[in-house]
């Protein structure tokens, strides 16, 4: 019986495992196709002949590698802005005593529901009105005030720290900067871990706001592979951008597979309960 329960399990975790992956694997099977059999009718579900060719030319059709490094330069500086705004942020809700904390951290909470939608215009208005506008400044700003999901991930971290650690710390003469740096931000891997994936994904998966803020020659990756892959008559060459949608997301499996293993050594030699 306990035989029969564990393969109905695991059969209908395969089963949901083919159902995710199965849009990145058509998406595979389409970046090595050529353009005719995109346009067959039957379809043809695998290529004939794989053509390795559409990942060369969708390098080169436009300056993929430039518009991949605007994306990384963006995606890098709000990582590690917010990660460390955050994480400063959380160990003040969490370890600092202050009048209206609660209420403070309520609010911003509640900026989590705020549907990002709403924002766009007042946004684009507000860096219009500073001339922030096809600049990285936004970035810049954004990253410097925390994002409220990783405050929250923080601030439940830095709570759950013995406070004898912060008293031994303050016994010694250290500060609360001291303390924040040398002490909590040092065991606060697995979230520092999580967190730069986190900021990373959201700024390299973005299309809104670089198309809202930057202009073609600034603008990143996301923005130039919507509407980047074209021919003469301005049809899109659907197994070009299949290809550089492949290319596309190795940059955020290489940053997950290497932090996640720093996530585990953070959470195996914390020390923490």
């Amino acid at each position: 019986m306990v035989f029969r329960r564990r393969s109905a399990v695991y059969m209908l975790l395969v089963g949901c495992l083919v159902l995710f992956l199965s849009p990145f694997g058509w998406l595979m099977i389409t970046a090595f196709k050529d353009p005719s059999e995109l346009r067959a009718i039957p379809i043809h579900w695998w290529p004939h002949q794989p053509n390795l060719g559409n990942f060369k030319e969708a390098l080169t059709h436009f300056d993929y590698l430039g518009y991949a490094q605007n994306s990384m330069t963006i995606s890098v500086i709000y990582a590690v802005l917010v990660t460390l705004a955050s994480a400063w942020a959380g160990y003040g809700f969490a370890r600092l005593n202050a009048p209206g904390k609660r209420a403070v951290f309520a609010v911003l909470l509640s900026t989590m529901m705020l549907p990002q939608v709403i924002t766009l215009i007042p946004t684009y208005l507000l860096f219009a009105k500073v001339h922030l506008t096809n600049t990285y400044m936004p970035w810049v700003l954004w990253g410097l005030c925390g994002a409220p999901y990783l405050i929250f991930l923080f601030r439940q971290f830095f709570s759950n720290m013995p406070k004898e650690l912060e008293e031994a710390a303050i016994v010694d003469g250290c500060g609360q900067i001291r303390i924040f740096w040398r002490i909590f931000l040092p065991q606060s891997w697995p979230v520092i871990a999580t967190s730069l994936i986190l900021s990373f994904s959201w700024t390299w998966g973005d299309w809104i706001a670089p198309a809202l803020l930057l202009d073609d020659s600034r603008t990143t990756l996301a923005v130039k592979l919507a509407r980047g892959y074209v021919n003469d008559h301005g049809a899109q060459l659907g197994n070009l951008v299949a290809a550089g949608a492949v290319m596309y997301v190795v940059p955020v499996l290489a940053l997950f597979l290497i932090l996640q293993r720093g996530f585990v050594s953070g959470v195996a030699t914390s020390g923490l309960k």
